[in-house]
This record gives C-alpha cells, structure tokens and sequence, in this order.
C-alpha cells in the first residue's frame, strides 16, 4: 500500500526563511504579530566584541567535559565515561558544525560572523582550540586516567608491553575471532585508494613488496569490541613486563578480580604477517576520519510530488558516510612523509589534520562502563515515583487501588522532575489512556525516543475503533525514528511527518477522554525526549495538566502539525516559529519597562544554550537598565557577562556533572497582571530554535508548583559549588567553590536526597525530605 506524504509547508516558511531569520540579517523587521518588540531596522547592531563565537563557546563547554573526566573527587569509571563522552561530542561538532563552516569556506563566503571572524578565521581558531585539547585529553589519559584505573585493576594495556602467554593466547583469539573478519585492501595502480567511513578507525599499512614499497588499508571493525579481554595468564600476580603493574594493586578488596584489556588496533597490528603473507611489514600507523554528516533535504513543497519522505531519510542517511572529510585524526608515530600521503589520497587538507600522543577514538571507553565494577561507579539509584499517583498502601500494608490520574489532574497540575523522579510517571500516563474505555483520542509528538522505548507498545495497545491515535514522528532526528514510524503505521496509527523545512522539537501529549460534563483534554508538556533511558541521565521537566486553556493549545498545535491549520497565537503556549523570539524579547523589554518605573527587575533562565542575537541584544539592554539577571547555561552562550556599562549585572554559569542538565526555564519578576511568570519549554534562544524547528514554551501556573521551581530548585543551582563554572568576560570559565570556609554544595546530589532517589532495591531513607510537588517548603 503506498504511503501518502504527510509533511507540509508551514506558512512561516514559504521563502525558504522565516521573517524572524531575515530580520536577523537586518533584512526585515519580524511581524510577530506585536508582540512589543521592536522592528529590527530600529535596533543598532550588535558590537561583535560582545558575542562570543558559537563555534569556541561549544569547546569551551566540551572543555568543561575534559574537567570532569579530571576530576579525581570523581568515581575512575565515571572519569573514563566523561573522556569518551569529550571524544564522542568533538566526533558530532566536527560531522555537524565544523562541516557547516567548511562548507561556508568552499563556497567562498568571506563575510564576517557576528562576533566579527570569517569562516577561514573560525576555522584557525576552531583549529588551534582542539588541538590544545585534544593534547589534555591524551595527556590526561596517558598520564592519568589509565593509570589510575589499572591500579584499581582494571588496566588497558599496550600490547607491546604483554608477556609472551599473554600475546600467545591473543594470538589464538586473533585467528578464532579477529582474522576472519579483516579485509586487507592494497592500493597500487590497478586497486584505487578505497573509501574510508565516517568514524572509522583504520591503520595505514607500509610493506616491502617485490623490491618497492607499498600501502594497504586495514580497517579496524567497528563489530568487535575496541578493548580485547586478555586472558589470565599471570596468575593475577602480574600485568606487564615493566612497571606499573594493574593487577597487584587491583583494591584493598581481595574479592575483586582485576581484568586487563590490549586495543584491538594493537592485536591487529602485530598480527599483519597473517593478512599479507609473502610481503615484509615495515610498520602500521592508525588514523581516524570524520566526513561531513549533515543532512540538507530538499524539502520543496510539491503537490504532485508522491516521493517518500521516509524514503528520503533513508538514502539521506546512507550518504552520510560518503561526505568530504572535515577532520582527519592521526598519531604521532605517523612520519610527516605519510600523512601528507593519507590528506592527499582523502582529498583532505592540512587544517583537516589533528595529530594525537596516544589512542584515537577514545569514545569507546564506554565499553569499561559495563564491567561490574559498583567501587569505581557512581552510587546507583532509583529515581523516585511521583508521590500524587501512586497508592499509599493500607494499614495492614496491602497495596490499595491505582489512583485516577485523569481524577487527580482535574484537581491540580503536577510536575515530573526527571531523572530524580521516574519516568514512570509518564509512561503510565499514556498506558492509563490506552487502557481507558472513555479516551477516544491520544496524540503525542516523537523526537528521539531510543531503542526500546515502552510508550509506542501503549499507542499501538491504544488502537482501536473506538480510540484515535495520531503520532508526530520527526525523522529527521534520528535514525530509529524511521523504523519506529513504520511498526506505528503497520499496526494502524496514524502517522505524520511534520512540517517542510522544521524539526518538530516540542515534547507534547494529547488524551481527549469522554466524561459526564462532555469531552476533556489532558496534556504532558515537556522539556525533553519521551526516552526512557536518557531519562535516567537527563535532567528535564514534564507537566500534566487538565487546564482546558492548555488543553485547547496542545489540539490546536496537533491540528497544525498533522492537518493544514495554520495559526501563529496561542492562548498560553508560546510556539516557534511563530513569534516565539518576539514573544521572549517583549517579555525581557517588560521587565525593563517595570524595572524603570518602580525597580525590582528579575530574570532567571536556565536552558542548554543561548546564541540568538535578538534576545542577547534585548538581554544586554535590561542590564544596562539595572535588570539583575541570572544565566544558568549548560553548553554554548554567546552573551559576554560583566562588560562594564554593557552586561555588569549579568551571571552565568555552567553546571556540568554527573546528570546532563537540559530542562528550560524562564523566570520573569514582572509578568502580565503584575504577577510573576515562569515557563517551561522544548527551546533553547537559538536561531535554530527560533526559525527552523517547531517550539512549544508553556507557563507554570499553579502557585504551588511556581513557587517550588522558583524558590527551591532555580536557587539551588546558583549556589552550587561543586558542579558549577562561571563564565568570564574574556569568554574563560572558572570554577565556583566556596566561600567563606562553606561546604561544598552539590546540586544534583542534593535534589537525588530532596526528592528520595534512593539506591536500587532500598527504600527512601528520609520521608522528611520526600516532595510532593503540590506542596512547598516555606
């Protein structure tokens, strides 16, 4: 049966860029339909000395990565997760950003950015700043890390530095398990330099062949796990030939068995005589490359195109492994002769080229994550229920019915704060609708939803004659996406695609349920993914509501993502494209205006980043009226705090640790009314956001739930001094510790007590600090 296109252009994007995208160009002024702000011709540009490059920022945020791997207050496997989570982010920024800029390069843009770089200037400086971190990074492995590690028993060990039982036994594992999956290639006149994919790790072989020298590819399989189990030759007595034995010092724990892993790339290399008989190795070298990954859809309108757009995310994403190089990662034992060799045959170039003192693609050390090793491991924890739904068992401790979660919703609203509170709640919040005779309607939007996720077997449960169910499933995010949205559409859901030219990126479920007084809407409206596994890591916010203003938001939004409704204004929601920057800018120039006439100003944000300039041109015009702000920014800022006369009461801080922090929240002294405003939402102040995905930013309104946001939890992160860096007017970021002779205080580790995340298995230990969300400490 062939599938109909179910993705449409949104009105906002009918030129190719919405009016807000060109206004930040200077080229219009955005309409907004109001929204107080002020057209873009009146507003003077921004000084490229106040914006802080994208590009740097970013790696000033994965530098704050590096940080954490160095942490020696840190769990050693939680280090080895933080080194190869830096690894893994520098892979997505160069496959994504590095490749945006390069592109600008080749097409001969040489027009400044707004902090005042060309393209060629940000790629020297992007340039210089990854090599000198890529340098702490081997260093820190090297010298450090590893080290380290083996002396707690867990060692990764050069093969060179293995006794001769230990390289006997690998040697019977590299014919049993390695050397039939090996593909030697040689490159000579009739067998042309081979393709090398993206993120592949591979070796450079030079051999002695009929008098002359020749190459050969080998490249290391990425379905054979990167650290090789070594077998316990020794007895457990001893590790290497020289010093720095892992085994003998494994813990003060005798009960614990030390483990010792050799790099693939090392048994392949030693074993290269296998893979070219009658050929003298001279040497083996390895190298890694990164190709541009992004994917450019021709999104078009065209009624009388019938093309699949599911189609076209496939062959989009069997591209991405044919793109240019943007970065091409080599050791130093590679003599200069040979890398100018490899950059040549990769049609690279030398600022393509980054030079590591150690091993490449270091991304997985995720592998020692799975060893059984609680001692080097953060304290495990089980993240709290949400108390308001579940049942309080009786007195003779028989558990009681499950509670009505559509009965208590139409009481009051109530917040989910993930992961210290569980994503459970969440699940069975769909589970009860699909299970619900009376819910006749569940609408939800997918965005990146993992690999096992428990939600779409309760929308296809859901399915019947009597229940509509429609999913906004956004391919464009990820690839399991594709496969998701076929087994959705098999089983009778209807699926749609989104709109041409946007990411859907709003989190938002709909559930209209058949009551006595007529139909009603509940929603969940999120900061981040319905993915329960990065719910255990990720730090977000969730609402549930019966709020029927909220309610008639969320149908009508789903009406413009599944349907042909267009609409720019909401009752409550604030939605990009349509005006959601106007929206925030009206709302910062609010807050000048109250401040300048009776003072007080206030604003708190917390988002992953903020880059748009209209907001930090609005942001730097309330502090240089007096406006107190506080900037709680994970990732990229490229606002420059504490420029006299310009940003002076401005902060911001960065809190990284063992959660990723990625909710958004927006607090403003003086909103509408009078009354403060807080708001929650999927966008980050970026342009991105702003123009090119579908946003939904929606207000807290219950007191109860406000006040906890606004008086307990956004506090809380601005006094940590133990995850938290402070950036600088220079565009550096230092440390916050404490002061005075304080002790350190740890926001995550205090939300895992307030909210009760206990240990696997164990009950909270302190119901005094159990929080039921409809209640505030005074």
């Amino acid at each position: 049966m062939k599938k109909h296109k179910t993705e449409r252009s949104h009105p906002s994007r009918r030129d190719g860029r919405s009016a807000a995208s060109q206004a930040q160009d200077g080229a219009v002024a955005p309409d907004g339909h109001g929204g107080g702000a002020r057209p873009a011709s009146s507003r003077p540009p921004l000084d490229p000395g106040l914006y802080i490059n994208r590009e740097l920022s970013w790696l000033a945020f994965n530098r704050r990565v590096l940080e954490e791997a160095a942490d020696r207050a840190t769990p050693l496997l939680e280090r080895a997760k933080f080194a190869a989570i830096f690894a893994a982010n520098l892979n997505e920024f160069f496959m994504i950003r590095v490749a945006g800029v390069k592109r600008k390069l080749a097409a001969g843009v040489t027009d400044p950015g707004p902090d005042g770089r060309t393209p060629a200037a940000q790629l020297a400086a992007i340039r210089r700043d990854t090599q000198a971190l890529l340098d702490e990074h081997a260093a820190l492995l090297g010298n450090d890390l590893l080290p380290a590690l083996a002396a707690r028993g867990v060692a990764v060990v050069p093969y060179a530095e293995l006794d001769a039982d230990a390289q006997a036994a690998l040697g019977e594992r590299f014919e049993r398990d390695i050397f039939p999956v090996l593909t030697p290639q040689a490159i000579d006149r009739g067998r042309r330099f081979p393709h090398v994919s993206n993120l592949s790790l591979n070796l450079i072989v030079s051999l002695h062949l009929d008098g002359g020298s020749r190459f050969a590819r080998v490249k290391i399989p990425a379905v054979l796990p990167r650290l090789v189990p070594l077998p316990d030759t020794t007895g457990g007595d001893r590790v290497t030939k020289g010093t720095g034995n892992g085994a003998d010092a494994a813990s003060a724990d005798s009960s614990i068995t030390p483990v010792r892993f050799t790099w693939l790339e090392h048994v392949v290399a030693a074993h290269l005589p296998r893979l070219f008989p009658g050929s003298e190795v001279l040497a083996a070298y390895p190298f890694h490359v990164t190709r541009d990954s992004d994917i450019d859809l021709d999104e078009e309108e065209d009624d009388d195109d019938d093309t699949d757009l599911m189609m076209t995310m496939r062959e989009s994403i069997a591209q991405r492994t044919f793109g240019p190089v943007v970065r091409l990662m080599v050791d130093r034992s590679m003599p200069e002769d040979v890398r100018d060799w490899l950059v040549d045959h990769l049609r690279a170039s030398d600022r393509d080229l980054y030079v590591v003192d150690g091993p490449l693609a270091v991304e997985d050390l995720f592998e020692l994550t799975a060893l059984e090793r609680p001692d080097l491991k953060d304290p495990p924890f089980a993240p709290a229920p949400l108390h308001a739904v579940v049942p309080v068992p009786t007195a003779d401790g028989s558990p009681t019915e499950p509670l009505d979660i559509f009965a208590l919703l139409r009481e009051r609203d109530l917040l989910v704060h993930h992961p210290y509170q569980s994503f459970g709640a969440v699940v069975d919040f769909v589970r009860a609708a699909s299970n619900d005779r009376d819910v006749v309607a569940i609408k939800q939007t997918l965005y990146r939803i993992g690999k096992d996720s428990p939600l779409v077997p309760a929308l296809i449960e859901a399915r019947d004659d009597d229940t509509q169910v429609a999913v906004l499933v956004e391919l464009k995010a990820e690839e399991n996406n594709i496969g998701w949205a076929e087994r959705l559409e098999q089983r009778g859901v209807h699926v749609a695609y989104g709109l041409a030219g946007l990411k859907t990126h709003c989190k938002a479920t709909l559930v209209v349920r058949r009551e006595r007084d007529g139909l009603r809407r509940y929603v969940h409206l999120a900061t981040g993914n319905y993915n329960a596994s990065t719910a255990r890591v990720y730090e977000d916010l969730g609402l549930l509501s019966a709020r029927d203003d909220l309610g008639s938001d969320v149908s009508e939004l789903f009406n413009v993502l599944t349907g042909f409704a267009q609409q720019d204004r909401y009752r409550k929601l604030w939605v990009a494209p349509a005006g959601l920057r106007e929206r925030f800018v009206a709302a910062i120039e609010r807050e000048i205006a109250a401040h300048e006439k009776s003072g007080g100003g206030h604003l708190i944000f917390k988002l992953n980043s903020l880059v748009d300039r209209e907001v930090i041109r609005a942001l730097y015009a309330a502090s240089e009226a007096g406006v107190k702000i506080e900037l709680i920014i994970r990732g990229v800022c490229c606002l420059r705090p504490g420029v006299p006369k310009r940003s002076e009461t401005i902060r911001v801080v960065s809190v990284v640790g063992r959660f990723l922090e990625h909710s958004r929240i927006f607090w403003f002294r003086n909103g509408g009314g009078g009354k403060d405003e807080l708001y929650l939402g999927s966008a980050d102040l970026m342009e991105r956001n702003f123009d090119r995905r579908v946003e939904a930013v929606f207000p807290v309104e219950e007191p109860s739930l406000k006040a906890h946001l606004r008086d307990v939890i956004l506090p809380a992160y601005l006094r940590d001094t133990v995850n938290a860096r402070e950036l600088r007017s220079d565009g550096t970021y230092a440390a916050v510790r404490p002061k005075d002779g304080r002790e350190p205080f740890d926001v995550q580790a205090w939300l895992l007590r307030r909210y009760g995340a206990g240990g696997r298995g164990t009950e909270r230990s302190d119901r005094a600090e159990l929080v039921d969300l409809a209640e505030v400490e005074a």
